[in-house]
């Protein structure tokens, strides 16, 4: 788990930069705020408003980018100034954060900038619970998140605006499934505010100061997930990196004493680990929020080892709170969630074969590399679909080795494909008439795989194989490989016979 998170391939060191900017831009923010005069308070809100404008903020184009970056106040501020109203009214307080909380699911409904101002919107309502925001508090901490805002913009879209020399990004967008209740954003809405009510009343029993950590852990377990085994499985990696960050908190910020250079030395380490390690491990990534968490408390001079113990409590509520609402409120399966992208990537197959087929008969608006950078992220996808089963706690031994198979076979269509792409994109690479009907059968395995037994089509076992003796020239070679991976994805997808060797 630590060789993943921190010697995980970093391709053009992406990952790097996107800590490193980050530091530099929330610093630059919490820096500004103290020039400005504000309070500690106002710093720590506007640092959260800088982090959340980093890393929240995924549009494909630097332009929507920006566009979603200008939106976060505008949906931010009214949030957190009807907190602080109703900060000495507990139920409407309680009322208006859980709808807060199904508002900001519901809302990923528009992909990521839908994404981003939900998370932002439950975010400011969560820092009011955490600072104890009051009215007279408002002018101070807006004029906080706004400077912030501006600074941490300045610095992605001025200073370091490396996305704008990077090919730009592929949109997967998840399966959108029916209307109304068969939707699944919709689903997770209903499920995020049921698992955020249960945390909340059970939460407030044990602590009525710090209860709002119970409903954040909730919320931060539906980020990123769909199906009920996603989510289960994020709560347990929650859990698990909420309870290395107090162990270690108790080591590295407790000593402190609140000391400011040393915490905000130990904060800064904190947002580096926070975006480096998030697109490749959820737990380290939780790890080092408990560490910056903790030291944000020492520099308020409240933190204790009890205070350590009750997060982990709280998580621990929330977890559970997340768990029971997508086991019994409408639940997503995930033999549901992982079979339709499943689909997607075998779709997505096809479409690089096919367009590497028109590169090579002379087309030259076809680029299959396009399509082999929307086919990893669609394999990230399903990765993430499959984690609950692959995990190595599941109890479903046969569902796990099939669940491997699936995910060996796909990546051997990804190398493939890859292979195929980089052949296409030689001018030297010529036609050749065995090349059609090769991708013609790539074709119709794509559609044996993904098509419904009532449909007729012939099962994948009975499509004929490439010849043997076509395999000698590159692109034949690749597309043969590329056949035999889909025709043995048919054992276990539609429990068809292993294909023979020999086929």
């Amino acid at each position: 788990m630590l060789k993943r998170a921190f010697v995980a391939p970093d391709p053009g060191r992406v990952r790097l930069r996107f800590a490193c900017r980050a530091v530099l831009g929330i610093g630059l923010a919490v820096a500004l705020c103290g020039s400005a005069g504000h309070s500690l308070v106002a710093a720590i809100t506007g640092g959260l408003a800088a982090l959340l404008a980093l890393f929240t903020v995924t549009d494909a184009t630097v332009r929507g980018q920006a566009v979603t970056t200008a939106l976060l106040p505008v949906v931010g501020l009214p949030v957190l100034a009807l907190a602080a109203v109703l900060h000495d009214v507990p139920v409407a307080r309680d009322a208006a954060f859980l709808a807060v909380v199904g508002a900001g699911v519901y809302a990923r409904r528009w992909g990521p900038r839908g994404h981003s101002l939900g998370v932002f919107a439950f975010m400011t309502f969560f820092a009011a619970q955490f600072l104890h925001t009051v009215p007279g508090q408002l002018p101070e901490l807006g004029a906080a998140v706004l400077l912030s805002i501006a600074a941490s913009s300045a610095v992605r879209f001025g200073v370091w605006p490396y996305e704008r020399r990077l090919p730009p990004p592929v949109a997967v967008a998840p399966p959108a499934g029916g209307t109304g209740l068969a939707r699944i954003t919709t689903r997770q809405a209903a499920q995020a505010t049921v698992g955020a009510g249960i945390a909340l009343v059970v939460g407030q029993a044990m602590s009525d100061q710090r209860w709002y950590w119970a409903v954040g852990a909730t919320w931060w377990v539906f980020v990123n997930t769909t199906s009920r085994g996603e989510t289960l499985v994020r709560g347990f990696r929650r859990f698990l990196g909420t309870v290395l960050g107090i162990v270690l908190g108790l080591v590295v910020a407790l000593p402190l004493h609140g000391e400011p250079v040393a915490t905000a030395l130990v904060v800064a380490v904190g947002v580096f680990g926070i975006f480096y390690s998030a697109a490749v491990s959820y737990t380290w990534m939780m790890l080092a929020v408990t560490v910056m968490a903790s030291a944000l408390y020492g520099l308020l001079g409240l933190l204790d080892p009890a205070l350590l113990a009750l997060r982990v409590t709280e998580t621990a509520v929330g977890a559970l709170g997340a768990a029971l609402a997508v086991l019994l409120v409408l639940p997503v399966t995930t033999h549901s969630v992982t079979d339709a992208w499943v689909e997607r990537a075998l779709r997505c197959v096809h479409l690089c074969t096919a367009e590497a087929a028109a590169r090579l008969a002379g087309s030259a608006a076809a680029d299959p590399a396009r399509r082999v950078v929307e086919l990893e992220q669609i394999l990230a996808r399903v990765r993430l679909s499959l984690a609950p089963l692959v995990h190595p706690l599941s109890p479903l031994r046969a569902r796990r080795g099939r669940a491997r198979h699936v995910l060996e076979l796909l990546d051997d269509c990804a190398r493939e494909v890859r292979g195929l792409a980089a052949v296409a994109a030689d001018p030297e690479a010529s036609h050749d008439a065995r090349l059609v009907a090769a991708c013609w059968r790539v074709e119709a395995a794509v559609e044996a795989l993904t098509a419904s037994p009532a449909d007729g089509r012939p099962r994948p076992a009975e499509t004929a194989a490439v010849p043997p003796g076509a395999a000698a020239e590159p692109v034949l070679a690749h597309l043969h490989a590329l056949e035999r991976a889909l025709l043995e994805l048919a054992v276990p997808l539609r429990g068809a016979p292993r294909v023979p060797a020999d086929a």
